[in-house]
């Protein structure tokens, strides 16, 4: 079986681990500082805070940027249901708006039109690694005095409008995810990028019970002394975890352009075929391909149990990335409906993600194309 996507772990990472098994810090150590300044400074931002799961860092985000009780966020249901449930963790309220047929990222339009007077944030999803319109979501965020949290946990490696996603430009955080199947991987493991010194600290002591060790309200009564300042989590990576993903974070360049390469032997392969549409591509992006989306063409998405059902049975690991958040049992179960986004529906109606990984060898590309060119010919 060829899977979708999985880490590529090397002998550099191996011994990385090693020394901090073999070292006196397993937790806290000096490696999460080291990782949290290499992370910074490769996407061009001022702060980075990591955490034990992409799904920890965006619950803390969303915490830092103030959301709360009551507020709703308008995010993409194209998207793993981590993006809206860690907003609810606070008690607020997802509201869904609509994509862009082609990269299945939030349309500005349709997010524009979701805006109340309760809304506080906008989280657009870099969908597969392609950045979302991250100026156009700007400009609305700043128009109605709303904050941007980037979900751009498929997207390290990627740029857009020559800048690396992660550098905050246009938006107050980005969250990342270090699980396997990303780009990078700690095993698990999430962080939060920020320019904003305020948000740094509030992110900080919310990964750490709320604790600080200065900054008293009250006089120390000794030099063990610490207070906590609100309700946090334990959501603190290990230091194993950052030896890792320092050793990873040196390969990521590699891994991204080897990613692209194989999108591009797919671009080039499938350009024109009948059965289905490649992913879509803008100027002013270049993705990091976490994903290879394929969209089934109209005559064959009656098709599609068929096609993933071959597909899978002659040993390529495809998936579906994704069943739209809302049309959970969970989410049906606090109003939300089927038709609530048509054009996201479609779309998981036509979604295929085909085998890509910086590991795939030219064997293994030449495997994937046969056989998807054998099941499609088929059908």
């Amino acid at each position: 079986m060829i899977p979708y996507g999985r880490q590529h772990i090397d002998e550099d990472d191996v011994a990385a681990v090693i020394r901090v098994l073999k070292s006196d810090y397993l937790t806290q150590g000096p490696r999460v500082g080291e990782f949290e300044t290499e992370l910074a400074r490769y996407c061009g931002c001022d702060h980075a805070v990591v955490f034990n799961s992409g799904t920890s860092a965006l619950h803390a985000a969303y915490f830092a940027a103030g959301l709360t009780n009551g507020d709703e966020f308008i995010t993409s249901p194209i998207t793993f249901v981590a993006t809206s449930n860690a907003g609810l963790y606070l008690g607020a309220v997802p509201v869904f708006a609509d994509i862009e047929p082609d990269t299945g990222n939030i349309d500005p339009a349709a997010a524009t039109e979701k805006i109340t007077e309760r809304t506080k944030l906008i989280v657009p999803v870099h969908y597969a690694g392609h950045s979302a319109a991250m100026a156009e979501l700007a400009d609305i965020a700043q128009e109605h005095d709303l904050r941007i949290i980037e979900d751009a946990c498929h997207a390290l490696g990627g740029t857009y409008r020559d800048q690396r996603v992660g550098c905050c430009r246009f938006s107050h955080l980005a969250v990342l995810s270090f699980h396997p199947i990303k780009n990078i991987t700690t095993g698990e493991g999430g962080a939060v990028l920020t320019n904003d010194r305020v948000f740094h600290e509030k992110l900080l002591l919310f990964r750490a019970h709320g604790i600080t060790k200065d900054c008293f309200a009250n006089e120390p009564d000794g030099d063990w002394y610490y207070e906590m300042k609100f309700l946090g989590y334990n959501y603190r990576m290990n230091d194993i975890q950052a030896a890792l993903g320092l050793s990873q974070l040196k390969k990521l360049d590699g891994f991204t352009a080897r990613r692209r390469e194989i999108g591009a032997m797919y671009d080039t392969i499938f350009a024109g075929n009948p059965y289905f549409h490649l992913p879509a591509k803008q100027d002013d992006v270049l993705s990091a391909f976490h994903l290879y989306p394929i969209r089934l063409k109209d005559a064959f998405i009656d098709r599609k149990k068929v096609i993933f059902s071959q597909l899978r049975t002659r040993g390529l690991g495809v998936q579906v990335h994704y069943i739209p958040a809302y049309l959970h049992p969970f989410y049906h179960d606090r109003g939300y409906r089927p038709g609530l986004c048509p054009r996201a529906e479609r779309f998981y109606c036509q979604e295929i993600s085909l085998p890509l990984f910086p590991s795939m060898t030219s064997e293994m590309v030449r495997i994937v194309v046969e056989t998807v060119q054998e099941v499609f010919d088929g059908i």
